[in-house]
């Protein structure tokens, strides 16, 4: 059984920054792609940052410049760095990762940017 496990979300003010992790642990070794969604109330979950395997990133447009997406294969981790953020970057942020066949997804860690 695959788990994802988030952490590094919280408050920050406007213009600050903040670095989201994810842990995955299981039976998979080797994701086909890691990445982040986010969900803001009363809104749709929407894609943040995705890369795959072999190191292709893709970016929604309201992040590009400001957040970047990494992964370290031997650890099963990936991250999003989180710069110049915004209010209505507020959201609860969601480890994504996949393979073939299957796809998983955390928790959740919350991320509250304040005016």
């Amino acid at each position: 059984q695959v788990q994802l496990v988030e952490s590094g979300g919280g408050l920050v003010e406007a213009g600050g920054s903040l670095r989201l992790s994810c842990a995955a642990s299981g039976r998979i070794s080797n994701f086909n792609v890691m990445g982040w969604y986010r969900q803001a109330p009363g809104k749709q979950r929407e894609l943040v940052a995705v890369k795959n395997y072999g190191g292709r990133t893709n970016y929604v447009d309201f992040v590009k410049g400001r957040f970047t997406i990494s992964r370290d294969d031997a650890k099963n981790m990936v991250y999003l760095q989180m710069n110049s953020l915004k209010p209505e970057d507020t959201a609860v942020y969601y480890c994504y990762a996949a393979t073939l066949s299957s796809a998983y997804w955390g928790q959740g860690t919350q991320v509250t940017v304040s005016s």
